[in-house]
């Protein structure tokens, strides 16, 4: 192949590959780019052949690539399961391959740098880079993992060893620093400096570089004190640093200050100051309920007693002699008593699954919420995921899943929802939220002109390594995905009062890819299916 048709392939291929940003919140869609990196070494290697002396730098560059790609194309899902492989894939393409351009500026005809910057157009992008590594740090905090362990990728459930280097430890702590998240920025700016000072080596960053951002992240966090210490190191390693010297004359003087407070405090009774322990603390946040979320999403707190447990059974259900049922009735556990929260077995075979997902995919797009105020879809921060809406006629196989909730449920699909698909990506989550619309939002589905949504019927439609609960902050439930299963409650009371015990959230996806569909069933033509209570709490 000559280098002109080299040059013809890779445009041809980028203008296929049309997809949009914001890649780490979707495990499905980013396997796209396990295929393209793919693609992207074998031709560089084939303009590497061309030029083999002058271009020796990219031919290592290639190699290992090569070998990281060889791997993870045999197994795209699962190599992305790893939030690590998933971090430094985003972080690759971004950042990494825009590197390559410097080893090949010699190049006379400029023919691979042009493809590769019109390539670069559908690469990950600065705010996948940063989301990805906002993900870590979501996955960090939601199940205490210290920065050593995500660093190590000692993480349950994942077959695939991968590790942070220095520069993406150093790299994640600039993410957190120019995020103003001064917590973060010291826990991944100390690995990074735990890293060098353990022999690890790196040819972009040095120990003045971390100490410096550490420093003064330290210093913005209160801890004066160490402020200086840190300061005062650079200083060894390096005495002409301008920054570093001005930095430790005003942390010197601040010091004092603080210490000559501290005596004032100390003879007028006054609190201590707070501890290291303190300032470290990650900050408190909007969410009321972050720590009872955060520990069911671990598997604590779960209040399952003994006596509940007893009140829980197992059975078949043939949806009061469903005609799709009868023959084949469906198998039915109890998950929760109050709210009643029930779970279906075999809602969905394997065929099924895949042909919806494939159906998805291509439609999948950052997941939406409704505004409470005026109903319209809009993205939020709390919601990480991508979704896509299918209807009957994409295919017969949402046809037949749809009449097979309906069926399961006793309930009509007509004023029902599309079926929603989602696809949780790196930290994939959805945190506490409630279905239905309270009062206070009236107009979240007038537009739709059925009615509040009455109760939710949601299929998993893949196992989950670690992580990916869907929990229920108020009474301590935790359901935990099961591939081919499906969890059901109602959001509202008989009377049509919403039942807020039902707030729930997905939980990050620690290790895997989460897939779900789910069908959200209204009020309007339930009068008769699911006849009014006679109190507000019916």
């Amino acid at each position: 192949m000559t280098f002109l048709g080299i040059c013809l392939l890779f445009t041809y291929l980028f203008c296929q590959w049309l997809v949009q940003a914001e890649f780490f919140t979707s495990i499905g869609q980013m396997t796209d780019l396990i295929y393209k990196e793919r693609d992207l070494v074998q031709f560089l290697k084939v303009y590497i052949k061309e030029e083999e002396e002058r271009l020796g730098k990219i031919k290592s560059w290639a190699s290992q690539i090569e070998d990281l790609t060889s791997k993870s194309a045999l197994d795209p899902e699962g190599f992305l399961a790893h939030p690590v492989n998933a971090y430094k894939l985003v972080k690759r393409l971004n950042t990494g391959w825009l590197s390559l351009e410097s080893l090949v500026l010699q190049d006379a005809t400029k023919g691979f740098i042009a493809n590769l910057t019109f390539q670069r157009e559908f690469f990950p992008s600065e705010e996948d880079e940063t989301g990805a590594a906002k993900a870590l740090m979501r996955l960090q905090d939601t199940y205490k993992l210290d920065p050593d362990v995500i660093a190590k990728g000692i993480l349950p459930g994942t077959k695939y060893v991968a590790s942070l280097s220095v520069d993406d430890c150093f790299g994640m702590g600039k993410i957190a620093y120019h995020e103003s998240d001064y917590y973060h920025t010291v826990l991944w700016m100390q690995e990074a400096l735990k890293l060098l000072d353990e022999g690890e080596r790196s040819t972009t960053i040095s120990k003045v570089d971390v100490l410096d951002y550490l420093s003064y992240t330290v210093f913005q966090l209160g801890d004066i004190q160490r402020a200086v210490e840190l300061t005062k190191r650079l200083l060894l390693l390096d005495s002409s640093h301008e920054r570093a010297g001005t930095n430790l004359r005003y942390f010197e003087k601040m010091l004092e200050r603080e210490r000559n407070e501290e005596k004032v405090n100390k003879t007028s009774d006054a609190k201590p100051n707070k501890t290291l322990y303190e300032i470290y603390t990650r900050p408190q946040d909007y969410l009321p309920e972050r720590e009872t979320y955060e520990a069911l999403c671990r598997g604590e707190g779960v209040r399952m007693t003994p006596k509940k447990q007893k009140r829980l059974f197992c059975r078949y259900h043939d949806g009061n002699r469903n005609p799709i049922l009868i023959l084949s009735p469906i198998k039915e556990e109890d998950e929760w008593d109050s709210p009643r929260i029930v779970r279906y077995l075999e809602v969905l075979s394997n065929e099924e699954i895949e042909k919806i997902k494939e159906l998805a995919k291509p439609k999948l797009a950052r997941a939406t919420v409704r505004d409470p105020k005026t109903g319209v879809l809009t993205t939020a921060n709390y919601r990480v995921s991508k979704s896509a809406w299918l209807e009957e006629y994409d295919d017969p196989v949402i046809a037949q899943v749809n009449k097979r909730m309906q069926a399961i449920t006793g309930l009509t699909a007509d004023t029902a929802e599309l079926l929603q698909v989602a696809n949780y990506g790196m930290g994939g989550q959805y945190e506490p939220h409630f279905d239905f619309s309270r009062k206070e939002e009236p107009d979240v589905f007038k537009r739709l002109g059925t009615g509040n949504r009455v109760a939710t019927f949601l299929n998993y439609m893949s196992d989950v390594e670690a992580g990916g609960a869907t929990v229920f902050p108020d009474f301590g439930a935790a359901i935990w995905p099961r591939k081919g299963t499906a969890v059901f409650w109602y959001n509202l009371f008989r009377s049509g009062e919403g039942d807020y015990r039902t707030r729930h959230a997905a939980c990050p996806v620690l290790v895997g890819s989460k897939w779900v569909s789910n069908k959200w069933f209204h009020e309007r033509g339930q009068e008769f299916l699911r006849p009014c209570g006679l109190t507000e709490v019916d």
